[in-house]
Formats: C-alpha cells, structure tokens, sequence
C-alpha cells in the first residue's frame, strides 16, 4: 500500500511539473499563439487584485497610474507561480523516493530549487531530482530575463507609430481628425503613405500581441495614448476614404483595413472573444450610427474635401467595412481600459472580469 502510495503520488508531483513547465515555454518560448490556463489564472487573479484598487479612484488618469502596473507587475508574478509549483510538484516526487517525512521533502525541494545546497540528499534517486529541480530553476529565471528584452523592443516599435499619429490625428485621436489634416497639408493623395504604413504595423502587432500576449496590457506612456484607440482610428480613416471620399481609388487602404481586422480578430482569439468569422451588414450592427456618420461627412464637405454624392451609398460602404473589426474593436478596447477615443473606446463595453476557470466562449 505505501509502494502504492509512493508511486502515486510521484506521478502526480512529476505531472505538476510539467504542466508547470509547459506553461513557461508556451508563454516564453513558443513563437505563436498558444492559450494556457495556468498563466490565464494568473493574469485573471491580478486582474481580479487590480479592480479592488480601482474601485477607491475616481478619475481615468489616476486609473491609468494604477493599470500601468498591471502587466509588469503580473509578469513578474508568474515566476514566484512557476517556481511554487515546481517546488510542490518536486516535494512530491522526494517524498515519493524515499525521504521519511513531508517537512524534509519540502526543505530538499526548496534548496534543489533555488540552488542553496544546504539541504543534502542520499541516493541516487534523490541526487537526480536535486540536480534537475536545479536545472529547471535557473531555466525559468533565465526565461523571464530573456522574455524582458523582447517584449520592450515590440512595445517600442508599438509606440513609436502610436505616438506619430497625434501629429496626424490629433489627441485622442480622430478618424475625422486626420482625413482634415491630411486635406490641409499633404493632400489626400497621402494618405496611401498612411495605409501602407499602418499595415505593416497591424502585421506586426498580431504576431507580437498573440505570441506575448502580456504586451496587450502594456499601456502607452502617455495616458491618452493607446494602441488599439490607435488602430481604431486608423481603420476608421481607411473606410471613410474609401466610402465617403471621391477621390481615385487604390488599394492600400483595403489592405490596410484587411489587415487590421484580421490583426484584432487574431488577438481576440488570445482572450476568448467572440465574433462572427464572416459578418454582413445590415445583419450584423455596428456600434457607429447613421447620425455619427452623416456628422462626419458634413465636417468634411465644410472642410472642402471631396465627398461622394450618393450619401446612402456611402453609409452603407462604410459600415460593410466597419462590421468587419467592430466587434473586437470594442472589446478590445474593454478589457485594455483604453483611454476616450471616438468611435472607439467612447462606446465599449464595461469590463468585466470573467472567472479563472470560466469555459471560453466560442466564436
């Protein structure tokens, strides 16, 4: 019965451990997006931890101040996770090998893990697991330095458009805005500039928000910066040119649109956030209406820029274009806490913390 024991009990220390380990390489090392409950759990708990203190502040700027901690101070908290696991799941296995009593598992384990070496162990068994509790310690330290450089170098190539486009869309930023300045400055022939631009941007945020999905909560460092008000203008602009504009068609800004949507739907899927694969106005709303729509086009037509004459026409162009990123726009926009932006952040949804161990919807 105690050999019975014994060998439960070490597979389930040995299965802990690699559910551990798993995490830490499907957060630190695999090149592409892989959901994993237990750095989800983490990140929910923190969250979770964040909102009591949000609930005292009343201003969105001291808010700001509070959720910049969020994702450092999260990340950081996933090693301490990894490293308790290990330390539990080992103390298991030493137990399980030989050592008479729980406390002496817990000291050999926690010595092995964190390298003290002032716990010795016996045998060949047991040497075995100090010598790989070590190794894999120092393995998962090593990938939180690592993970560090990589995730800031995204974040910089991130932020440098972000903070390019208050020149061109104002603060916040506006998809109006910047179709305005563009007519008065460049021309609106320059805009092609923009979209090529910004696609290469969208490319490069999905595969760096969906591989280190932690850099979705890094916020900018301004407090009425963020990335995906950012984005939201940007695709905003594109399908106004391309709706309401009379001016010669080219195809950047359809790429520039097509990439954006499919950037955010990939980084929705990351969170479980569900949306139609395929939507289609009328069927499917959007959160812009009619009214907001004709508003725009009167600014423009008082601003001297060229506007199409079949304004229904363009209305409906408009929202076949918007339904398509509308969805995770907003969503997106929830659970980041991003700052007020037209059409964007001013209409999300409220945050709610979905429970650590909830089913994910399904799109």
């Amino acid at each position: 019965m105690t050999i019975l024991l014994r060998a439960v009990v070490f597979a389930l220390g040995l299965a802990l451990f690699v559910v551990t380990l798993t995490s830490a390489v499907k957060t630190f090392v695999l090149p592409r997006s892989a959901t994993d409950g237990l750095t989800r759990a983490v990140f929910l708990v923190m969250r979770r931890a964040f909102h009591l203190r949000l609930r005292s502040t009343t201003t969105y700027a001291r808010r700001d101040r509070i959720m910049a901690f969020y994702a450092p101070v999260t990340l950081l908290a996933l090693l301490p996770a990894w490293l308790i696991l290990v330390w539990i799941g080992y103390a298991g296995m030493f137990w399980a090998v030989g050592v008479p009593t729980w406390y002496q598992a817990f000291r050999d384990s926690g010595s092995s893990l964190l390298t003290l070496g002032f716990a010795p162990v016996e045998g060949g068994a047991q040497t075995l697991l100090a010598f790989s509790e070590a190794t894999v310690g120092l393995i998962l330290i090593a990938l939180l330095i690592a993970y560090l450089p990589t995730i800031y170098s995204a974040f910089q190539r991130r932020e440098a458009a972000v903070n390019l486009l208050e020149v061109r869309a104002g603060k916040p930023p506006s998809a109006v805005e910047m179709i305005e300045r563009y007519h008065r400055i460049h021309g609106l022939d320059r805009l092609d500039e923009q979209w090529r631009a910004w696609e290469v941007w969208f490319a490069d945020i999905e595969e760096s928000h969906t591989s280190l999905a932690a850099l979705v909560f890094f916020r900018s460092p301004r407090p009425d910066h963020s990335w995906i008000t950012a984005a939201g203008t940007v695709l905003d602009a594109a399908a106004l040119s391309l709706s309401a504009l009379d001016i010669r068609y080219t195809p950047e800004a359809a790429l520039c649109i097509r990439a954006g949507f499919i950037a955010l739907r990939r980084i929705a899927d990351v969170f479980g956030i569900a949306y139609s694969s395929d939507p289609r106005y009328p069927e499917q709303p959007i959160s812009v209406r009619r009214d907001e729509f004709d508003a725009v086009c009167d600014r423009l037509a008082a601003e001297g820029a060229p506007l199409k004459a079949d304004r229904e026409q363009a209305w409906l162009d408009f929202a076949g274009w918007r339904v398509n990123y509308d969805t995770v726009l907003l969503a997106l926009c929830s659970i980041t806490m991003a700052p007020p932006a037209a059409w964007s952040s001013d209409r999300a949804p409220a945050f709610r913390t979905p429970a650590v161990f909830a089913k994910r919807p399904l799109k």
